[in-house]
């Protein structure tokens, strides 16, 4: 009997060695596919190798797998033994126009040519992290296929955006039906978080991120000699004007003590010569709301201002508002639901309930259609304070490596936890 015993105990002993042995294995798998996507950038709709890269995993693990939607999406397939729910999760594959400035061994040298102008290309955003974790997912789930109802694993191109005059991003997929065959019943999905650090989630029910939209405003003045401005109708000072009471909306018409707002002009050009007041002036900005009520009243207070304080100068002016992706909002059930599953893996002092953040993501096209559950995975080490770290969009962004690993486990207890 002692010697039954014996065996038995080196034989789970050598399991369990086994097991930590895979996921060392895959942990420097997850790691390396980071590095090569990070080394290898491509721009919203440019996503041709990493999208042959998430194929050939996909299927070297035996799933069904789609490609070309919306372009260059990808999607994989996997059936558990069971029939029972659908469960998407959703990782963004894109990199950002950004030269990269940080001396990573695995640092991007990649150049491109963006509206026109040559430029660095850089995961600025960490969508490199978000393809290696879900791979890594996809390979642990496949392994073990021993659960009831399918995971549908989309990998999407132009989370930052299409190019101009083409289409795509996650309203491009939803189109062509990626939600569809099999139905999906809801979709998780994260991003990475340099201002977090590494072992942490934060999320929050409802709305996370806010909603996005473009706007155009276009000013008609009256040229004449930079001498002689009183023989003009300078869209100059008028576009000043414009921006001025337009931080008037926010200050005066929107109601913070209900949900944040933005409003930001990134963008004015007018002119050509320095003694030649311009006939015409053109505006580019975004606005930020978080919540649906007041997303209207800034547009109202927009369309009707901006042409009386151009009037008020005699001059004329017109505002065209773009709707881009809607607030990121997170079902309440769903997300009080999967909350037990983040805290289990990482415990309960590191997982937090945070403010809504003015950014937006194209993932709320996802919680459009069916519940969604979105959150933010940190990804600065220990060693650096939260508030040091390099935001995103920005040349000296940087990610830990050990952050992926947090990524594949707790997504991976979601979905089995989801799907039981």
């Amino acid at each position: 009997m002692k010697k039954i015993f014996l065996t038995v105990l080196v034989f789970t002993f050598s399991l369990i060695g086994f097991a930590q042995q895979s996921d060392q294995k895959l942990n420097k798998k997850v790691i390396q596919w980071r590095h090569e996507i990070h080394q290898n950038p491509e721009l919203s709709n440019r996503e041709f190798k990493t999208a042959e890269k998430v194929a050939a995993h996909l299927k070297s693990l035996g799933m069904e797998v789609q490609t070309g939607i919306a372009h260059t999406g990808v999607v994989g397939v996997l059936k558990g033994k069971k029939p029972g729910k659908v469960l998407a999760l959703r990782a963004d594959m894109d990199a950002l126009p950004v030269t990269e400035q940080n001396d990573l061994s695995f640092r991007s040298t990649v150049q491109a040519t963006y509206n026109g102008k040559e430029t660095g290309v850089m995961h600025a955003c960490g969508h490199d992290t978000h393809v290696a974790i879900l791979m890594g997912v996809a390979e642990l789930l496949a392994a073990n296929t021993d659960f009831a109802g399918t995971v549908k694993f989309i990998f999407q191109p132009a989370e930052e955006g299409a190019p101009e005059g083409e289409e795509g991003g996650a309203d491009l997929m939803i189109a062509e039906g990626v939600l569809e065959n099999p139905k999906v019943d809801a979709i998780f999905g994260l991003h990475i978080n340099s201002g977090t650090h590494v072992g942490k989630v934060r999320y929050r029910p409802q709305g996370i991120m806010a909603s996005s939209q473009r706007f155009v405003i276009n000013v008609k003045g009256k040229q004449a000699h930079g001498s002689q401005p009183w023989m003009s109708v300078d869209p100059i000072l008028i576009s000043a004007k414009i921006v001025d009471g337009l931080q008037s909306i926010i200050s005066r018409n929107a109601e913070l003590t209900k949900e944040a707002a933005v409003i930001s002009v990134g963008s004015i050009h007018s002119g050509i010569r320095f003694n030649i007041i311009p006939e015409e002036a053109q505006m580019i900005g975004t606005i930020r709301t978080l919540d649906k009520e007041m997303k209207e009243v800034i547009r109202n207070r927009m369309t009707e201002l901006v042409p009386k304080i151009a009037q008020a100068y005699g001059g004329e002016a017109e505002v065209i508002i773009q709707d881009g992706a809607p607030i990121t909002y997170n079902d309440p059930d769903l997300t009080s639901q999967m909350i037990p599953s983040i805290e289990r893996v990482l415990g309960k002092d590191n997982v937090e309930v945070v403010n809504a953040v003015t950014g937006a993501e194209d993932f709320s096209y996802f919680q459009q259609e069916i519940p969604g559950f979105y959150f933010f995975l940190g990804g600065t080490p220990k060693t650096l304070p939260e508030t040091e770290a390099p935001s995103h969009h920005t040349p000296n962004f940087f990610i830990d490596d050990s952050a992926l690993i947090y990524g594949v486990n707790v997504l991976t207890a979601m979905v089995k936890d989801y799907l039981k």
